[in-house]
């Protein structure tokens, strides 16, 4: 199809508006979001100024100790190296702490927990629940101590 002349230019133009308006309407979109991102922020020369701590943190969750705990299970020692998690399972009955092992070290299911107890797979899965339950609590416990 053949268009004139003054048609192509009258599409050019309207191109042309077209884009300064997306051009335009996204630049306001960027201001916006960059003045609220702006209000939210805190500049980390302000932090240091003001506070009277040292905004960093050590992480222990890899420490280790001199003496890791041993747990023997069916036959096999699992060692423990952390003394927080070593501890917090020396808190546990020593069915919820088998339980733990069972599930986690040896890959045990629900329904063979409850085989080896004689109790149903429900059961098993509270019975460990529990115990990852009163293992968050006693670590939490230990954290705080």
């Amino acid at each position: 199809m053949i268009y004139s002349e003054g048609y192509k230019e009258h599409i050019e133009y309207t191109f042309a508006a077209f884009c300064k308006v997306v051009l335009r309407n996204t630049a306001m979109t960027a201001y916006r979001d960059f003045g609220r991102k702006q209000k939210r922020e805190v500049s980390l020369e302000y932090l240091i100024s003001e506070t009277p701590f040292e905004p960093f943190t050590t992480d222990t969750y890899f420490e280790q100790y001199d003496q890791p705990t041993i747990f023997v299970v069916k036959g096999q020692e699992i060692v423990v190296a952390n003394k927080r998690l070593a501890d917090a399972l020396l808190r546990l009955s020593k069915q919820r702490c088998n339980v733990l092992f069972l599930y986690f070290f040896f890959g045990y299911t629900d329904a063979q927990i409850g085989k080896k107890y004689r109790r149903s797979r429900s059961t098993a899965n509270y019975w460990k629940l529990a115990a990852l339950k009163q293992l968050r609590k006693e670590m939490e416990r230990l954290e705080h101590e």
